[in-house]
């Protein structure tokens, strides 16, 4: 017994120190900075991307054409955004960017989406029945959009050896709502990578 408790003992600050030794290193980094350890899609790819096209959008002539014969900002809906890539990607990052560049552009209103709207009318009936009238939301009242922002990303692959590039093709278009008109479409295909795998070693 006393020589099973003096080998726990013993044990305990070599246990200690391998459990040290394989810890992660960790470095902080700004969230502005460029990160690439893959080669695949990343936030910064999302950021630069739906930057140059949501500035492409609210900066063409239709659009512009459109807030002065309204006398107001447009209303832009976000809509769905197709993953024709080889990779899995999380379907709202692109859509939840664009959102927030819209939003701080100051150049149109966000609508909420389908998701979002259903929840704030669900919480609409509950205050009709619970809460008083003078402090329940009205029904009837919401905002519509005027357009709908949709759009795909897709990838060409091109491998030779062990080099392979990867290039990233978004697509998105701004549609009237009322009339299907498409106002304004583009394409950003300017994130390209080249990736070196290391030589397999025995």
């Amino acid at each position: 017994m006393k020589r099973i408790i003096l080998f726990a003992v013993s044990a305990a600050p070599l246990f200690f120190m391998l459990s040290c030794g394989s810890a992660p290193s960790v470095n902080r980094v700004s969230s502005d900075s460029l990160t690439d350890l893959s080669g695949y899609w990343n936030n910064t790819d999302v950021r630069i991307v739906c930057t140059s096209l949501i500035d492409s959008c609210l900066n063409s002539s239709r659009i512009a054409q459109f807030a002065g014969e309204k006398e107001r900002l447009p209303r832009i809906k976000i809509g769905s955004f197709k993953n024709n890539t080889d990779e899995h990607l999380d379907p709202a990052i692109i859509p939840n960017t664009m959102k927030v560049v819209i939003t701080n552009s100051g150049k149109a209103e966000f609508v909420a989406d389908s998701a979002t709207q259903n929840e704030l009318r669900a919480e609409k009936q509950d205050q009709l029945s619970a809460a008083s009238y003078e402090t329940a939301a009205s029904v009837g009242n919401e905002t519509a959009a005027d357009f709908m922002l949709t759009g795909s990303v897709k990838t060409i692959v091109d491998r030779a050896g062990r080099a392979s590039t990867r290039t990233y093709i978004v697509n998105a278009e701004l549609t009237h709502i009322e009339t299907g008109v498409i106002y304004w479409t583009d394409e950003n295909s300017e994130i390209k990578k080249v990736i070196q795998q290391p030589k397999v070693k025995f």
